[in-house]
């Protein structure tokens, strides 16, 4: 069997035509991961324990941020400093990493359409 063969077939990017299509296709995906997400998220933080209940405990956060950018929100609607104890949970099961974005918790773990944070001022679960 001969390395020529016609049944063979090359990655586009060996082509004899070039890589301009592939090139197309890998700029059309670089220039949509760089996008920034539209999408809005409504949030509903629910105290726990001994912490501190929200008047409004609604609220709609650009998916694209970090959880870190959730607690720190929080933080501030509470008027809480940064050395205060502030657990945060979703859906009373897990605490998430700071660096998740809202948009994977959101699709993972959304439930009614709300993204449920729960808080309290101790560890309560996870």
């Amino acid at each position: 069997m001969s390395s020529d063969s016609p049944d063979r077939h090359l990655p586009s990017w060996a082509s004899p035509e070039g890589p301009s299509e592939t090139t197309a296709e890998a700029l059309r995906a670089l220039q949509t991961y760089k996008k920034k997400d539209p999408e809005r998220v409504i949030v509903r933080f629910k105290a726990v324990g001994n912490a501190p209940i929200m008047r409004q405990n609604l609220f709609t956060i650009t998916s694209s941020n970090r959880f870190q950018a959730v607690i720190q929100f929080l933080r501030k609607k509470l008027q809480w400093k940064a050395g205060e104890p502030l657990h945060t949970y979703i859906n009373m099961a897990f605490s998430p990493a700071p660096d998740d974005t809202v948009s994977n918790l959101f699709k993972s773990f959304a439930t009614e359409g709300h993204l449920i944070v729960n808080y309290s001022t101790q560890a309560a679960w996870g």
